[in-house]
């Protein structure tokens, strides 16, 4: 299991400045459908929770330049999905309807009533489905470098080929994958801590959620999940691959584009001052837009 404490209480540390500001965290596990304990901590207190949803082999680390930012407004929870950091791996089929009923584990279990998703990577896959499950709880979902474009389609064989590496040596070939998403100039420490977390994953569940997630554009669910969800949609995309907003706005009712430049697949970690300003700002976009439609 990886060890994600320190990670997390390090920043808190810096932004509070004394012990007299101390930021309260807490550590709990909901059961998801299938019992499975899906680990999540909790900070600061608000009318609106934040769900910051990790990508594939990631998990609830990779937000802990956020958390000390947001939790000053809103109810800060950061998980990790089934199969990934401290939660249980006893799944044997993790698709993103699967990783959607994890994030409805936890608002069960606190409780929540009102809720914006923010989603890395396969994330977006993720919290598009959490908002399809939960329209009455769900009020806007925010996708970090994601939902390039939902209408793209990927033949079968082109996903088991790309999958071949990794069945044959996953760290390696999960290196290779990664490295390529940094540009040029990124802090190597960074990078390969990235790439040495992503690549301990476990093999088997790695495989299982990369063709889940991959398997969304051959048959299109990735555009059809969106047929019922009205809610605002905010992508923060950097422009390692091109997004294509015209053809998301055909199939997602409110889309908005917002670009961070000069990064690579992790702008959370690789400009986590401007990433969060995006933020900030995709989240007014959100609540203006619900004043509007109210």
């Amino acid at each position: 299991m990886k060890k994600q404490i320190l990670f997390i209480l390090i920043p808190f540390f810096l932004f509070s400045g004394c012990a007299s500001k101390e930021v309260s965290l807490r550590h709990d596990v909901a059961l998801s459908f299938d019992s499975e304990r899906i680990a999540y901590d909790v900070v600061g207190k608000g009318k609106t929770s934040l769900f910051f949803i990790h990508g594939w082999s990631c998990d609830g680390r990779y937000w802990q330049k956020q958390i000390p930012v947001f939790a000053k407004d809103y109810q800060v929870i950061t998980v990790d999905l089934a199969g990934h950091g401290h939660s249980s791996l006893n799944r044997s089929e993790l698709s993103m309807l699967s990783f959607a009923r994890d994030v409805k584990a936890i608002m069960d279990n606190e409780n929540i009533a009102r809720a914006i998703l923010i989603g890395h990577s396969m994330g977006g896959g993720v919290i598009a489905e959490a908002a399809k499950l939960m329209p009455e709880k769900v009020v806007g979902i925010v996708g970090i470098d994601t939902l390039q474009n939902v209408a793209e389609r990927i033949p079968q064989s082109e996903i088991d080929e790309m999958a071949k590496p990794f069945e044959d040596d996953f760290k390696r070939a999960t290196k290779n994958f990664v490295s390529p998403m940094f540009p040029k100039g990124t802090d190597p420490q960074l990078m390969n801590w990235v790439k040495e977390d992503m690549s301990s994953a476990p093999k088997k569940i790695a495989l299982s959620a990369f063709r889940n997630y991959l398997g969304q554009y051959v048959n299109g669910e990735a555009a059809m999940v969106f047929e019922d969800i009205t809610i605002p949609v905010v992508s923060i995309n950097a422009r390692l691959w091109p997004t294509a907003p015209d053809e998301n706005r055909k199939y997602i009712k409110h889309y908005q584009l917002f670009y961070i430049e000069e990064t690579g697949h992790f702008p959370m970690l690789e400009k986590p001052e401007e990433f969060n300003m995006l933020v900030k700002k995709a989240l007014n976009s959100i609540e203006s837009r619900i004043k509007k439609s109210i």
